[in-house]
């Protein structure tokens, strides 16, 4: 069971459910692929994703030792090893750590050593943000999306001071400061790096 603990100014009792003899407790869970520990970390998953796509290097090695082509090698590993590393990446990517974002960078910069992965092609965050940014517009250009509710109200301006990303309403969060740069809406409304669409 997850608990986020909260910044109150009075102190909060934990009541921990009751054991019940038949059940586990874990530390760890995994949703559709993605492990996330009780301290909301997902160091564990981006620990098993590499260990996953190192094992489909050594394929990709045995491939080319058999003769196989480069450009058919670097096809494969994008389609397979960056499909892994970017499996969902919109949901666990605002709960990695600095030493997480270095291992991803880290086992790009391996896949550019055997010529897999060229040179010129988008960095492991470069990628992340390019896929944020992908779901984000589809979440709000497409009113039947799931998430679409999610989203603030729209607000049309009638004056033109700078161009903004998205004109969603956002002054309640910016006056409490109730935004948490780990959840993926809260992260492209505050902190979108991307260029205006």
């Amino acid at each position: 069971m997850f608990c986020v603990e909260l910044q109150c100014h009075e102190p909060i009792d934990h009541i921990r459910p009751l054991c019940i003899s038949d059940i586990t407790r874990l530390s760890s869970l995994k949703i559709l692929g993605v492990a996330i520990t009780s301290k909301m970390s997902v160091s564990e998953h981006v620990c098993s994703v590499i260990n996953s796509c190192a094992q489909t290097i050594h394929a990709i090695r045995i491939l080319r030792s058999r003769g196989m082509d480069d450009a058919q090698l670097q096809l494969i590993y994008r389609a397979v090893v960056i499909a892994k590393l970017t499996y969902a990446s919109s949901s666990w990517c605002g709960f990695t750590n600095a030493s997480d974002r270095q291992r991803l960078e880290g086992f790009l910069r391996r896949g550019r050593r055997y010529g897999l992965y060229p040179a010129d092609e988008p960095t492991i965050v470069q990628l992340i943000e390019e896929a944020d940014e992908t779901l984000f517009n589809n979440i709000r250009y497409n009113p039947l999306h799931i998430l679409h509710p999610i989203l603030p109200k729209q607000i049309d301006y009638c004056y033109s001071l700078r161009p903004r990303f998205h004109n969603n309403f956002t002054s309640n969060f910016e006056l409490t400061g109730n935004h948490d740069n780990r959840n993926f809406i809260d992260r492209m409304l505050f902190c979108n790096p991307c260029s205006l669409v």
